[in-house]
């Protein structure tokens, strides 16, 4: 018979196991991905067994894709789209939540609801309005028409998750500077913003994450090749007849290099900007 303290041994060890396993098979598509990058097409072509170490590592691969396929120029590109995407989503939302959470009008209900609303509409049935609005207005095939929908479009989801944040603050941490002169937008710029930081630093990762991967808008707004991001690079990659998998590969884990970093660098303030209220008392 196991006693109390052997049970919780033999179910840490199990937890850790099933974690762990669950974390190897997880990196498995990474691993095969890494091995495809630094193979030849030959070898790719000629073996069937993707998980197969490479003969020969062909870290030369990487150099071809960022200077002959263009993989630098379609990084450039989706900083310059990522960035202030980022950067205007979370002004303008935090914004939107201050006012929400801490003004008291008529309406306060029905726009938040209307934000949650949008949150709710399958982006793909919008195409065909988006993409004759933005040729109508002249921002087809511009960096700043992709990167205003792309705050259009995340607006809702983190005005949404601003505001349940905002209203667990203290209404005296508003209503004491408020009564003492101070103005809405510096309450809201030297007492709440400071006290968002992980819940921006949170919502800046995700953004970050999914507006770095987005293909749709990009596929739909952008049509010169000198301003394509990395997921539109790495579509044109697949030709007709034959596809360069090995450039592919490399491609595909220069991309993800940026939006990794993002997160290692964010991963305490995201931990605790995602746990924020999950515990009272």
């Amino acid at each position: 018979m196991f006693n109390e303290k052997s049970k919780r041994r033999v179910l840490k060890a199990g937890f850790y196991l099933l974690s762990t396993a669950l974390v190897a098979f997880w990196l498995i598509p990474l691993v095969l991905a890494f091995f495809t990058s630094v193979k030849s097409m030959d070898e790719i072509m000629g073996t069937g067994a993707m998980w197969a170490f490479p003969k020969s590592w062909r870290f030369d691969n990487y150099a071809k894709v960022w200077s002959s396929i263009g993989m630098g120029r379609y990084v450039l590109n989706t900083i310059f789209i990522t960035v202030p995407s980022v950067l205007g989503t979370l002004v303008l939302s935090s914004l939107a939540a201050f006012a929400l959470a801490f003004y008291g009008f008529k309406l306060n209900r029905m726009i938040l609801v209307m934000f949650i609303a949008g949150m709710l509409i399958p982006f793909q049935m919008l195409m065909i309005p988006v993409f004759r609005f933005t040729d109508s207005i002249g921002l087809m095939n511009t960096r700043i028409g992709v990167i205003l929908f792309h705050i259009a479009f995340q607006l809702g989801f983190c005005t949404f998750f601003l505001r349940n944040f905002f209203r667990q603050v203290p209404f005296s941490l508003v209503e004491a500077p408020r009564i003492d002169g101070a103005s809405d937008f510096r309450i809201y710029w030297q007492i709440i913003m400071p006290l968002a930081k992980p819940s921006l630093a949170a919502l800046a990762v995700l953004e970050f994450t999914w507006i770095w991967n987005d293909l749709l808008w990009s596929l739909v707004l952008l049509q010169s090749d000198r301003l394509k991001p990395v997921t539109l690079g790495l579509a044109n990659m697949q030709g007709e007849f034959i596809s360069y998998y090995n450039m592919t590969a490399s491609g595909s884990i220069i991309a993800m290099i940026l939006p990794l970093v993002f997160f290692l660098a964010f991963q305490r303030y995201f931990v605790s900007g995602m746990t924020v209220g999950a515990v009272k008392g």
